[in-house]
């Protein structure tokens, strides 16, 4: 079994660079699901359901999230919709908070798996619950399910937390996958249980900017520390970065995990 699962998707031309590479993606690497993250999905900030839509139609089978989940009203809106395809970080400390933090998803070749969404707490801005015992509580909620494949998206700052992660759920997951910083990290590997890790995957959306936002805009504000409009970059060269992991029929567990990029000209 094949899991294909795409960073952060920044924004209009991270959405364009998903219709025109996936095609080629699968014909690549034949896998049998594909996740993606979708907090920048819409304008930098949270996602639409038209625009959850309009991937879904390009090839990505489910959606998780993170700190922007709420940017986009009408999308915030769909969380609680079981049929709505995207999941939110699960250890959000307020059971108010709309929508799951993980969902059953099935595979094309019909197999089931565990997608979990968390959010890290190291340099990041609330107070979240902690991501270690929220998903040793998940795991435990479906104990009596049988997966073919548990991945999680690790949505967090430091790398170290992330990691940390990776060698805490060892051998008891498939893959622990890094999404937030936008910048793929050069660790992926498996872990010595069976777990695959890669810290950060990477966005996908403009090559020439500061993690999807117009370089200039990003410079004038470490020059003057004045507060920024999200303006996302539209020209210049495109990156397409996502992570595949081959999956152990019998025990679920990884047998390799690659970094996947693409600079479009």
């Amino acid at each position: 079994m094949k899991v294909l699962f795409i960073g952060d998707i920044v924004a209009k031309p991270g959405r364009a660079l998903i219709k025109d590479v996936l095609p080629e993606i699968r014909e690549e690497y034949a896998p049998d699901l594909i996740l993606a993250n979708a907090e920048n999905l819409t304008h930098g900030n949270g996602f639409s359901p038209d625009h959850i839509k309009e991937l879904q139609k390009a090839g990505v089978d489910f959606f998780s999230s993170g700190d922007h989940s709420w940017g986009n009203k009408k999308g915030m809106e769909k969380l609680d919709d079981k049929n709505f395809p995207v999941i939110r970080p699960a250890n959000y400390p307020s059971e108010n908070v709309p929508g799951r933090g993980y969902a059953i998803v099935k595979s094309n070749s019909g197999d089931k798996v565990l997608f979990i969404n968390l959010i890290g707490r190291v340099f990041m801005k609330r107070d979240y619950d902690c991501p270690f015992r929220t998903v040793d509580r998940i795991l435990k909620e479906t104990a009596d399910e049988k997966f073919d494949a548990i991945i999680v998206d690790f949505h967090a700052e430091a790398s170290s937390e992330k990691y940390a992660m990776g060698f805490y759920l060892d051998g008891r997951v498939s893959a622990v996958l890094g999404t937030h910083t936008h910048v793929p990290t050069a660790d992926a590997r498996v872990l010595d249980e069976g777990t695959a890790v890669m810290t950060d995957v990477g966005m996908s959306g403009s090559y020439d900017s500061v993690i999807g936002v117009k370089k200039e805009v990003i410079l004038d504000s470490f020059l003057t520390q004045m507060p920024f409009k999200y303006e996302p970059e539209t020209a210049g060269k495109m990156v397409f970065n996502a992570a595949i992991i081959e999956l152990d029929e019998k025990s679920s567990k990884a047998l390799n995990v690659q970094h996947v990029q693409k600079i479009i000209e």
